[in-house]
């Protein structure tokens, strides 16, 4: 079937710059404009604007592998949005970066080149605040209190927080805890990461989470990360077992170390120039079909960290779970130097009512 795409007229007006960034910036606040000017070209070579009713072609990118939960997720939204309008509205996703990084998603989604994407918080500290809270060490125990937080009056309050900025959010996914591989030793304790060069997101939380631990912190765009473990640039990187299986780094990597040292939610956005021109209709039929989505994707995270935990085993990394409590003891500095009433750090506010959703849970488990 041809594809058609809705004439976003309205796209023309947003700029790259629509956020404020945060004082104590990101390392990736530079502009990627380049490659979203590839992008937009790509999608205007694929797509053909019309102004015949009833038929509208979205594409969505991510940074990870096809069979990865985030990719999943995607497609599972594309599923039901296509069911709820007999196909008049439809979703091509493009995994593996190929629509550039996290950090181009979110420019394209404000151009008007990408309609729809899921990513990590983490690259949002370039921003906005709103999503900080999410980027303290240890917050979370467990997937149960974090997906009651997300899904808390607080959670949909910061995920749909940047809507005058040009992002409609609609639904949580998530990514799940992060976790350290490296090519040296199993980490058992904080001071074995001392002198680890290890690539993190670019995000000044999670880079002084590890300084405090002694590590060398390297920002990495996703996709150029499993080539700079293999050419020994970088040691050591920290993600969530699907990740790290579906990326394959045990080929690269031989120790995976259990640090559950931060969760990773993942916001699913559309760009609010095109959410806003669709008629209402298909606005409810995307909401909907996203709010849907969500608890499959967790699941499919569920089972590919237990999946995948013993795939990475079989196919020969070593993995050990140290005991967190060193781990936290060690980062706790992190609260006090970023919960507060100022640019770049964690509201105060939100995260006591953080506390609030997660005291409930544990009084209740």
């Amino acid at each position: 079937m041809k594809k058609k795409v809705l004439a976003l007229t309205l796209a023309a007006i947003l700029c790259v710059g629509a956020f404020a960034g945060c004082s104590s910036g990101s390392t990736d606040e530079a502009s990627t404009t380049e490659t979203t000017e590839e992008t937009t070209e790509t999608t205007e070579e694929t797509t053909e604007a019309t102004g015949e009713a009833g038929e509208y072609a979205m594409i969505a990118g991510t940074s990870v592998p096809d069979n990865h939960p985030y990719a999943l997720g995607m497609d599972k939204i594309g599923e039901l949005v296509s069911e709820k309008t007999s196909g008049a509205v439809t979703l091509d996703v493009f995994n593996n970066s190929q629509l550039g990084s996290e950090r181009d998603l979110i420019e394209g989604l404000q151009l008007g080149s990408v309609q729809m994407t899921c990513v990590s918080t983490a690259p949002l500290s370039g921003f906005t605040d709103m999503f900080l809270v999410f980027d303290l060490p240890f917050l979370f125990e467990n997937s149960e209190e974090a997906r009651a937080v997300l899904d808390s009056e607080v959670g949909m309050e910061i995920l749909t927080s940047v809507e005058e900025q040009g992002l409609i959010g609609l639904a949580w996914f998530e990514n799940g805890f992060r976790n350290v591989t490296n090519s040296k030793l199993p980490i058992e304790k904080p001071e074995d990461l001392q002198g680890i060069k290890i690539r993190t997101m670019e995000n000044p939380m999670h880079m002084a989470c590890f300084e405090i631990m002694g590590a060398d912190p390297t920002p990495m765009a996703m996709g150029e990360v499993f080539t700079a473990l293999q050419q020994g640039t970088i040691d050591a990187q920290e993600n969530p077992v699907p990740i790290i299986e579906t990326n394959k780094f045990d080929e690269v990597q031989d120790y995976l170390s259990l640090t559950g040292h931060l969760y990773s939610p993942t916001p699913v956005f559309i760009g609010k120039a095109y959410f806003d021109a669709l008629p209402a209709e298909y606005q409810t039929a995307v909401s909907e079909a996203a709010a849907e989505a969500a608890p499959y994707q967790r699941e499919q995270i569920d089972i590919q960290n237990e999946e995948g935990l013993v795939a990475l085993q079989e196919r020969g990394m070593q993995v050990n779970e140290p005991d967190k409590a060193p781990f936290q003891e060690a980062t706790a500095p992190i609260y006090e130097q970023y919960i507060k009433d100022e640019a770049g750090c964690v509201s105060p506010d939100i995260y006591n009512r953080v506390l609030e959703v997660l005291e409930e849970v544990r009084a209740g488990a």
